[in-house]
């Protein structure tokens, strides 16, 4: 009777072990999947940033259909892969991410309006969703409905102001450019007036 029972407890000892290997595995093929995700945002966000290059200007007609042709083309390819990784959500952390992306696109839809005033906000929002000390104010608001969303919601997050914050910082750099080419242009066309 004893060894019965030893027996029987080897068996669940074994059947522990099976199940650990294939949780490391799912929680394996999420994160490959989730990385996945992310690289189909880094590949659309670099081929958007080189169709709006300043260095676009710099080359000839030609070439620069060829770029756009060549860039639409990997655009579309990319667009093609569906890659999804659902986040389990209880009603609370489902009602914390909508709060949260609501209060986001609400800055973004006032970016146009102004600029100055939507890049302080989104700093402040992402100053609440990082554990560095952040470099300016911290929306405490924001924060607190972060915290309510699930880790993964809390990820995306955080990675959509960072891209958000990156494509501002590229488009004042190239306004900043468009407008130091207005003024040299205007200074060679006074140049040539004297």
């Amino acid at each position: 009777m004893a060894r019965a029972a030893c027996t029987l407890c080897g068996d669940e000892e074994r059947g522990i072990l099976k199940r650990r290997p294939c949780s490391l595995r799912v929680e394996a093929f999420r994160d490959a999947a989730s990385a996945m995700e992310q690289e189909k945002e880094i590949l659309l966000e670099m081929i958007h940033n080189i169709q709006n290059s300043q260095d676009m200007r710099h080359i000839s007609e030609g070439e620069r259909e060829e770029l756009n042709l060549t860039a639409n083309r990997l655009m579309g390819r990319t667009l093609t892969v569906e890659v999804s990784v659902e986040t389990i959500r209880n009603a609370q952390q489902q009602e914390s991410l909508l709060h949260a992306t609501k209060m986001i696109d609400e800055i973004v839809n006032k970016l146009l309006d102004d600029l100055e005033d939507s890049k302080i906000r989104l700093m402040s929002l992402y100053g609440a969703c990082t554990s560095d000390v952040p470099a300016g104010p911290i929306d405490q608001k924001f924060q607190s409905v972060v915290i309510g969303c699930a880790i993964e919601d809390q990820k995306k997050i955080k990675r959509r102001l960072e891209t958000l914050l990156r494509n501002l910082e590229n488009s004042e750099k190239s306004i900043t450019l468009l407008e130091h080419q207005k003024s040299s242009v205007r200074q060679s066309c006074n140049s040539k007036q004297d």
